[in-house]
Parts: structure tokens; C-alpha cells; sequence
């Protein structure tokens, strides 16, 4: 059965609103438990409203899973690849991590406490930060829409394979990589205004020669309070699997007056 009729047969229980011209080509059988699980009845309408927009045309397997989301590989209309987001909406632990990356941040001031409306914050606060970095040319995964907790962007990778992250595969040259990624912590700090918060080599890629940076949906605009904090976490992060590498860094405070411009006080 094609994940399309999956689809349909799960909506056709309740009311469909909408009508589609497609979903997923084939799925597995032996996918359909994740795929339960990640599309409750509010996500199934997000994807067909964009699939009905266009900004969809086909979605394939999971390419990343973890315990606050999933990512699925798909295509728009023109064969472009895409990276499907979806948050899950279910989950305590997740509820209890965000809290401190939104309180605190502006953008979002007023926001719900319940899990649903963190998790849809959440996701609009990822789309916020990639616009931000994208803007500031800093190399990200381009943003392409958000509703409720599903994030469309641009895929990093090829036919459906993500570039590997640096835990996953090293720089070909580490001391060449080394000052650049400071330049590019650098931009979004000074131009973009933010802070990644969890930078390592876990959501640092290489691709075609280029640095990009991704899950930035815990990144806090300058003005909060644990920005300072969590901009030397970073640094020393980078550092730290840097050294690891062989390459003589700079030191913590050199790094820090390079991002920001001033002394640590």
C-alpha cells in the first residue's frame, strides 16, 4: 500500500479537508510504525497543506531521527531536495530542555507553557534563526516554510544521503577549518545577532568545501541572559575537538574577543 492510501485511510476515519493530488510515492510496510507515531492527525494536515501549496511533491524515508524530531528527505515540484522537519509533540523531556532557550528570548515573548504551543514555538523559533543566519551569510540549510511543529528547508546532502556532520567524518585539512568556523560563529554573533547554543561537531557539516552550520533551533538572540554563557560553551566546544585534531587553537579568551569583538569582562 502506498503511504498516500495510508494516509487517506487514517483521515478517512475523521473528516478529510482537503484533497490531494499526492503524498509519499511507496513507503515500506516496516516504516509505517515511525512514520505512526510522528504524523498525529495535526501533522497530516500540515503536509497536505503543503502539499496542496506545492511546496511539497514527494516524501521519502527518515534521514535523521531523534528523541524531539524527525527528518524526512522529500522533493518540491522541480526535483529539488528538501529536509522535512517534524517536531514531536509528545515528549516531557523535550518540553523541560526548550524552556530555557525561550524564556529569555524576546522574539517569543508570551509564549504558552503547554508541550503543543512550546513545540510550535520551537519550530518557528528554528525558521527565525535560519532566516537570521541565511540573511547574514552565514551557511545554514536555506528556510522554506513553517506550520505548527513541521519545518521545510533545504537539503545538505545528495539523493536523499545528508552530508556527513564533522563527528562523522573530519575535515580533510582541521587547520584550515579551524579559523574559518570562527569567522563563521563570528557572523552570526555580529551580523545575524545569535548565539548557537549547542555548536560541535554534531551539527557542523562540510559540504562542497563549505562550512554549514544546522540545528539552530536552540540559538538565543544576544539579549538573553544565558548568551554569554552558551557562546563559550560553543567555543569551547569548537576547540576542544579541534585540539583533539592536532590543531593549535586559540585560546578561550582570544576566541571570544575574535566573535565579539571585546574582552571577556
Amino acid at each position: 500500500m502506498s503511504f498516500r492510501k495510508h494516509v487517506e485511510k487514517r483521515l478517512d476515519r475523521q473528516e478529510k479537508a482537503y484533497e490531494t493530488e499526492r503524498l509519499m510515492k511507496e513507503k515500506r510496510s516496516e516504516e509505517y510504525e515511525v512514520l505512526e507515531e510522528v504524523f498525529d492527525r495535526s501533522t497530516l494536515m500540515v503536509i497536505y497543506d503543503f502539499l496542496n501549496k506545492g511546496i511539497i511533491d514527494e516524501i521519502h524515508g527518515v534521514v535523521k531521527a531523534g528523541k524531539e524530531s524527525r527528518v524526512y528527505w522529500g522533493k518540491d515540484k522541480q526535483g529539488k531536495e528538501l529536509a522535512i522537519k517534524i517536531y514531536l509533540t509528545v515528549s516531557a523531556e523535550f518540553r523541560k530542555g526548550m524552556l530555557k532557550y525561550i524564556e529569555g528570548d524576546r522574539r517569543f515573548k508570551g509564549v504558552r507553557r503547554d508541550t503543543r504551543s512550546l513545540v510550535f514555538a520551537w519550530a518557528q523559533k528554528e525558521f527565525r534563526n535560519l532566516e537570521q543566519a541565511t540573511t547574514a551569510k552565514v551557511r545554514v540549510p536555506k528556510p522554506i516554510a513553517v506550520k505548527k511543529n513541521v519545518l521545510i528547508m533545504e537539503f545538505i546532502g545528495k539523493n536523499g544521503i545528508s552530508a556527513p556532520s564533522m563527528k562523522e567524518q573530519h575535515p580533510k585539512s582541521p587547520e584550515k577549518t579551524y579559523k574559518p568556523l570562527l569567522v563563521c560563529v563570528k557572523r552570526l554573533y555580529r551580523k545575524a545577532g545569535l548565539v548557537h547554543g549547542d555548536l560541535s561537531e554534531y551539527n557542523i557539516m562540510i559540504w562542497r568545501g563549505r562550512i554549514v552550520l544546522f540545528d539552530v533551533s536552540q540559538a538565543v538572540p544576544l539579549s538573553h541572559p544565558l548568551a554569554d554563557s552558551l557562546l563559550l560553551r560553543d567555543l569551547k566546544n569548537i576547540n576542544g575537538y579541534f585540539h583533539r585534531l592536532g590543531v593549535e587553537v586559540l585560546s578561550i579568551e582570544e576566541c571570544y574577543k575574535k566573535v565579539t569583538g571585546h574582552d571577556k569582562s
